[in-house]
């Protein structure tokens, strides 16, 4: 009987599609595997570092030039884009709570003008080119004085100063403050229920402030707050209650954004150094105790979807050897979550080891992570201008092939269904989704001809394609924002099939 319903079902969606009369029908092939890498870039706008150049520029040429990074993140075969979208307590898009930022308009608090949103302008474009936007959160540093500009009245700076701290020449709020908790709170996730994103990452900065090289033996002056928690019944010393109030507000970002999206990422790449002589061999300034962030107990709790460690050393350095480092953070990676690191590809282009060190550091990081491999690029402006030739190097060999996202399983609500998948009479391929409950992020497809497969990604909102050159078989996959596939869809040649059976 259920034979039956199958061939009856068959033919129906054939008469329905036109499948038949454009000469291909279904097919039990399966298409070959497609390479699982996160290839991230980061865009820095703090400083002005990568975008937009300077501020206060038109908004054609920012536009123009953030186009620029998406295009180069595309042709390197990049899968996703690291947007810093709050560098100082502002904001580099449309906040219901904080000013417009100075590096985009020249003016803290102006908005663009013609107007226009620069995040959702990223999200779009970022996915029309099937890029993930990923927007990267500074959660503490509020201001950099050494900028010289005014401050606008909506800066938190002004409206909570008591929050506020200055140290060095920065302004950061305090985060032994509860009120900067549940305000960073507030910011992440009005993002995060307004913008199509698809992650949410912090970097180094979350934590506190390294200590003022310029003042030794001057620490950051959050005494009045720690008072408070003690006499209020605290029993924690000073360093520990340091790290706990960043371990609430990593522990808190996580759980909010999964209860409101669960398939946004939620990313962190802390100080590659998580102890001095961890392991052994290894010396250099730590995030534990230098930056009050245990970054090693957030991996170890699951309290992120991936960590990217910034191993910003060559392979041979010994006090802090990459591949050293890295299988250090694979062992404490117990909740299985993946584990992309940070390169200094800006820095090795530039005047350290060059081009050759990067293309090495990404082959260490697929023989250990064989599978979940992925790396992030600091930072866009040297791929963009193609700095000694590292782009070309870079999509001449370890990039020469499309890869897409690993999966995040944890985050699993469901395998997406297998696409339903026709050609039009005239060479048009169609298709519509089904069984989507993470809506789909990107499309693989895949064409066999003259027994050589080629593969493409295409943007999740795709939904038809025309047929190029004269391909046997024809394969789609469904990948959603959790990076998990879909069954592949596959149409064959009719003639073929027949060529095949004999």
């Amino acid at each position: 009987m259920r034979r039956r319903v199958f061939a009856f079902g068959l033919a129906l969606w054939l008469t329905v599609f036109g499948a038949g009369a454009a000469g291909y029908r279904p097919s039990t092939l399966e298409p070959p595997w497609v390479t699982r890498e996160f290839r991230g870039v980061w865009v820095a706008t703090v400083g002005n570092v990568d975008w937009p150049s300077n501020p206060g520029l038109p908004v054609a040429q920012q536009k123009a030039e953030l186009i620029a990074i998406l295009d180069r993140a595309a042709r390197l075969n990049l899968n996703a884009v690291i947007f810093q979208v709050r560098p100082c307590c502002d904001a580099m898009y449309e906040s219901r709570l904080e000013p417009w930022s100075y590096y985009l308009t020249g003016a803290m608090g102006r908005p663009p003008s013609p107007y226009y949103d620069p995040l959702a302008f990223a999200v779009e474009e970022a996915h029309r080119r099937g890029l993930q936007l990923h927007a990267w959160f500074s959660p503490y540093r509020a201001w950099r004085l050494t900028d010289k500009a005014p401050i606008a009245p909506e800066h938190v700076s002004r409206t909570h100063p008591e929050w506020v701290r200055k140290y060095g020449d920065l302004l950061w709020v305090d985060p032994g403050e509860k009120g900067v908790e549940d305000y960073t709170v507030r910011v992440i996730m009005d993002v995060v229920s307004r913008y199509d994103i698809d992650g949410v990452t912090f970097d180094d900065r979350l934590g506190y402030p390294e200590p003022d090289p310029q003042h030794k033996g001057v620490d950051f002056p959050d005494g009045a707050s720690y008072r408070r928690y003690c006499e209020a019944g605290g029993q924690l010393e000073r360093d520990d209650w340091r790290r706990a109030n960043v371990n609430n507000l990593v522990h808190r970002v996580y759980g909010s954004v999964k209860a409101a999206k669960p398939w946004v990422q939620v990313g962190i790449a802390p100080r590659g150094i998580w102890e001095n002589g961890q392991p052994a061999s290894i010396k250099g300034g730590s995030s534990y105790s230098l930056l009050f962030a245990d970054s090693r107990k957030w991996l170890m709790n699951g309290w992120l979807d991936y960590c990217a460690p910034q191993l910003y050393w060559d392979i041979a350095q010994s006090d802090q050897s990459f591949p050293v480092l890295l299988n250090w953070w694979r062992e404490q990676n117990v909740m299985h979550r993946n584990l992309w690191p940070g390169l200094y590809t800006e820095s090795f282009a530039a005047s350290r080891p060059g081009v050759g060190e990067i293309l090495a550091q990404v082959r260490v990081i697929r023989d250990q992570c064989d599978g979940k491999a992925g790396e992030i690029h600091y930072s866009a402006k040297c791929l963009v201008a193609n700095q000694n030739g590292i782009a070309t190097a870079l999509a001449a060999s370890v990039y020469a092939k499309p890869a897409i996202v690993p999966a995040s399983a944890w985050l699993e609500q469901g395998v997406p269904g297998k696409p339903a998948f026709w050609v039009e009479e005239g060479g048009k391929a169609r298709w519509a989704t089904t069984g989507m409950t993470n809506g789909v992020s990107v499309w693989v497809w895949q064409t066999r001809t003259n027994n050589q497969w080629q593969t493409r990604i295409l943007p999740g909102e795709t939904r038809s394609l025309e047929i190029a050159g004269a391909p046997e078989v024809l394969a789609l996959t469904a990948i959603d924002h959790c990076g998990l596939a879909s069954p592949a869809a596959v149409l064959q040649k009719i003639e073929t099939q027949i060529n095949d059976r004999n």
